[in-house]
């Protein structure tokens, strides 16, 4: 298993990640989804070993940071919104400068990338956009062939075309079925199509955590009437809303439930999930 998170807590100040659990395989993509402020960016801080848990373990590889810190932070690449790089120096020069602290790192790769990225080796660092110094993380990230790539909300800072190129790498990334990623974000139409286990966390707490066709399945959207859609059991209703056009609500799902012929059931996107679970969690179970 590369990643293991076992009943992970921490507390931060009034904020306080409870019990994290999961797996994530070798060869997998795993989306971490929760709205603003639900724990996503401190979570990754623990599996960065940036931050000591107060309980529970982290295990990447099989290996803990406190027996193989320098081995694991050779296994890591990040695409962090935190800047780290060197203002004043060239891209190729901040690489080849940080690039000493990991044992494979290669500068023919990271130059590679450079290039296909659109970014030029000689530029400064400080003359780069943000999405350019996002792109510059990620291709320093790739040159030294780490194991697990975590990155966190990095697409929303990328133009449309860039962001294609970027889920391509990521696909090549995890090809050999060595390799794995996390993406964190509250954008999820992109995880949608690609991710293959999913850790949805509000509040610092665990809401799902496993593959996503399960996640899909534990869910209907259903549409309709309201008298129609309170014929389910209210204690299958996530969350309802009500709007021009009939009711909307998020239910848990039922194998060979049937539902009344006047409505429409769709299986729910993950922004649809979040959505409607944010709704609950900030209002309460509908009635």
């Amino acid at each position: 298993m590369l990643l293991e998170l076992k009943d992970v807590s921490k507390r931060l100040g009034k904020f306080h990640i409870k019990n994290i659990s999961m797996d994530l395989p070798d060869g997998y993509i795993l989306g971490l989804i929760g709205p603003n402020g639900s724990g996503k960016t401190s979570l990754i801080h623990l599996i960065l070993g940036l931050y000591k848990p107060n309980s529970g373990d982290i295990l990447i590889d099989g290996k803990s940071y406190a027996d193989e810190e320098i081995a694991i932070r050779n296994m890591i690449g990040t695409v962090l919104l935190d800047e780290m790089f060197d203002d004043g120096v060239s891209l190729l020069s901040n690489g080849i400068r940080y690039g000493r602290y990991y044992e494979n790192f290669s500068q023919d790769t990271f130059e590679a990338y450079l290039e296909r990225f659109n970014l030029d080796k000689k530029r400064k660092y400080n003359k780069l956009s943000k999405g350019e110094k996002l792109k510059f993380q990620f291709a320093f990230s790739l040159s030294y062939n780490p194991k697990l790539l975590i990155l966190d909300e990095p697409t929303g800072n990328f133009d449309p075309e860039f962001r294609k190129e970027f889920f391509q790498v990521l696909k090549e990334f995890i090809a050999d079925g060595t390799r794995s990623v996390i993406v964190s974000t509250h954008l999820t139409e992109d995880l949608d199509k690609m991710a293959d286990y999913i850790l949805y966390i509000e509040n610092g707490s665990t809401i799902f955590s496993g593959d996503i066709e399960k996640l899909r399945d534990s869910y209907r959207l259903v549409t309709g009437e309201n008298y129609k859609i309170n014929l389910i059991d209210k204690e299958r209703i996530i969350h309802k809303e009500m709007g021009n056009y009939g009711t909307r609500a998020l239910v848990t799902h039922r194998p060979r439930y049937t539902y009344d012929k006047e409505v429409t059931v769709a299986i729910p996107t993950l922004e649809e999930v979040m959505y409607f679970v944010t709704k609950r969690e900030k209002g309460g179970r509908s009635k």
